[in-house]
């Protein structure tokens, strides 16, 4: 189940990195690492966060962590779809997003997703270190995966991966659901 969770939370990273790489018309060797590296250690740190605020509620919500589950993965999946919808079109810039503050924030955005997966950890009984670890794997290949396409895939991808992610957490969250009650 990790693994569905993490390619859902890489699919930020790779729509976002073949937006980057269409607009560049390619990534360099060096970029494709930088976003790779970012991305991934961001996936990693912020389910870990989510966890450790998650954990003192956990207690409180064993009843009903199943609907919570549900609730969050419903919430992040069709945010990730609400936004593709919304900002379909990749803008091509001059400014290079591999560096600097744009990185940086392009790394918080991507992960965000994955803080509110890391409150869930205790109800889905993933050890945290675990989970974290394949998440920031999968953000880390997936990215370098998009960074090698995003010549080929071009702006048709961002869209289509942010909404297949946002399905697949959906998803998810019915399953965890539906084996509960």
């Amino acid at each position: 189940m990790i693994f569905f969770i993490a390619v859902a939370l890489a699919l930020d990273a790779f729509a976002v990195t073949t937006g980057i790489g269409a607009s560049l018309r390619g990534l360099s060797s060096r970029a494709s690492l930088r976003l790779a590296f970012n991305f991934g250690l961001f996936q990693f740190f912020m389910p870990l966060l989510g966890f450790a605020a998650g954990e003192r509620i956990i207690s409180l919500i064993q009843d009903f962590d199943h609907w919570v589950s549900f609730l969050v993965l419903g919430f992040v999946g069709g945010r990730m779809i609400f936004s593709a919808v919304r900002n379909g079109q990749v803008r091509p810039s001059n400014e290079d997003q591999t560096k600097g503050m744009p990185l940086i924030f392009l790394s918080v955005a991507t992960s965000l997703d994955a803080l509110a997966v890391g409150f869930t950890f205790p109800a889905l009984r993933i050890p945290v270190v675990f989970g974290a670890s394949v998440i920031g794997v999968v953000a880390f290949s997936l990215t370098l995966l998009a960074a090698g396409l995003s010549r080929y895939l071009g702006r048709l991808a961002g869209k289509s991966a942010e909404i297949i992610g946002g399905l697949t957490l959906i998803g998810i969250g019915l399953r965890i659901l539906i084996s509960h009650l």
